[in-house]
């Protein structure tokens, strides 16, 4: 056995990894996982199943799956890194740790680099899905009210604004250890609104008496608009399955034993397995209820819905779940630059100046001149760059194609030759290589469609 490959008994018996504080088991596990990965972009997956039919779609959600548990074995297994270097056993506490650690200083730039660009494409997604549900609450209101021919159109960026100013507020909040109640929350929503989603679109299906939609999706006007329509879809549904960012902290949280990779690897297995069955769910409840009208977002095609209530209520969830959302992947970030600035300029007043303030009947808090400058300049980019292209599907797939193949694919899979010792072209580096190559033909695919998406929307060619 190579010296990287650890087995239970090393694990435990290592004298730099302690147990006795950790109480996660694999069913917390389990929940942290799901509760990382289901959220806005399931809201799309009915409309990517109706950009490639019945077979495709169904696909599709299955292999990214499976893209997604062979890449979370692999990080699963680089959680303790035995360095030849210096001859030490390291525990990767983070993603981040673990680029470095193992594939050296540059790819963990480079990593750092995609991890932060992740974290605010997901602010700038975040602000867009919460002004598509707020308007849509505003439409579903104003149809049961004036009727279903009124006019009830409103623009996105008063809503988005709105958005941005409960960001400002939130992110004023210390750090990410007094976001417990808000991830809560937001966990909480997230079901709540899928649930709806998925029972509306199942009760849409019996009132209409037929499935909707057909096995190769819907028509276009040309064979090129389908073909970027395709590559859209797969980008939507890659940003759905996200969550190898997070899974070595969620590792560091078990308890031993049995050993923590084992009882990670039992986690990441159920998780996903059940995250993708719910995802079917949704996709497929959406797609049989509208077929070839399938909105963007499942939840606003339920404009002329009654109980229009319901509809608001699941909407509302949405706003509560990316209310709180937006903070929790955030605060990575405030805490990374804030920490740079002190050491940089550790003197700087700027920093240290703390003063409290008490506002009606809200508890009194602690502003920051540093915390309250950056962070609100943060929020108010994300804001703008929101309002620049408010193209849900469309910035999704960007999203999704930028980050995928990268963190999910490539980064995994190197560190697996190096911690396992994978002979260049042995069998397994050979069907890893065509297995990683695959995946990024299919990512630039999907890259080139969201673009391409962006510009028709944004400038109408």
């Amino acid at each position: 056995m190579a010296r990287g490959d650890y087995d239970d008994e090393e694990e435990e018996e290592h004298p730099s990894l302690s147990h006795h504080n950790l109480t996660g088991t694999v069913w917390t596990a389990v929940a942290h996982i799901i509760t990382a990965v289901i959220g806005s972009g399931v809201l799309s997956l009915a409309w990517s199943i109706a950009q490639v039919g019945w077979i495709a779609g169904p696909v599709s959600l299955l292999l990214f799956g499976f893209f997604t548990l062979v890449s979370a074995y692999f990080i699963c297994d680089i959680h303790l890194y035995f360095n030849p270097n210096n001859g030490t056993t390291i525990m990767n506490q983070s993603y981040l740790q673990a680029v470095h650690n193992v594939l050296g200083y540059k790819r963990g730039v480079a990593c750092a680099c995609l991890f932060y660009f992740s974290i605010f494409k997901t602010g700038v997604v975040y602000t867009i899905t919460s002004a598509i549900s707020m308007r849509a609450i505003r439409r579903s209101n104003c149809y049961h009210k004036e009727g279903h021919d009124a006019a009830c159109e409103f623009e996105n960026k008063y809503y988005m604004l709105m958005f941005g100013i409960i960001q400002i507020i939130a992110s004023q909040i210390p750090n990410i250890f007094h976001t417990k109640w808000l991830s809560i929350i937001a966990a909480a929503m997230s079901f709540t609104y899928s649930f709806i989603g998925i029972g509306l679109g199942l009760a849409q299906v019996i009132g209409n008496g037929k499935i909707e939609g057909n096995m190769y999706g819907i028509s276009t006007a040309n064979p090129t608009q389908k073909v970027w329509l395709v590559g859209q879809a797969i980008g939507d549904i890659a940003f759905s399955f996200n969550f190898s960012l997070i899974l070595l902290e969620i590792q560091s949280t078990l308890k031993s034993p049995p050993s923590q990779k084992v009882t990670m690897k039992k986690a990441s297995t159920i998780a996903i397995f059940t995250t993708t069955i719910f995802y079917l769910c949704c996709g497929a409840s959406g797609y049989a209820a509208f077929g070839d009208l399938t909105p963007g977002n499942l939840l606003t095609g339920f404009g002329f819905y009654e109980p229009y209530w319901l509809v608001d209520f699941g909407n509302a969830c949405i706003v509560l779940h990316l209310v709180g959302g937006y903070q929790v992947y955030s605060q990575t970030l405030f805490a990374v630059v804030e920490r740079w600035y002190v050491e940089k300029f550790p003197e700087s007043a700027f920093a240290k100046d703390t003063r409290s303030m008490k506002v009606s009947l809200l508890p009194e808090f602690r502003l920051n001149p540093l915390r309250l400058c950056f962070r609100t300049a943060y929020v108010i980019l994300t804001m703008l760059v929101g309002m620049l292209f408010p193209y849900f599907n469309e910035v999704l797939a960007f999203a999704g194609s930028i980050i995928f193949w990268p963190l999910t694919i490539y980064f995994p899979v190197e560190m697996h030759f190096v911690q396992k010792k994978v002979v260049s072209w042995s069998k397994k580096w050979v069907m890893l290589r065509i297995y990683t190559t695959i995946c990024l033909f299919v990512t630039i695919f999907t890259l080139v469609g969201s673009i391409e998406g962006l510009i028709v929307k944004r400038f109408g060619k």
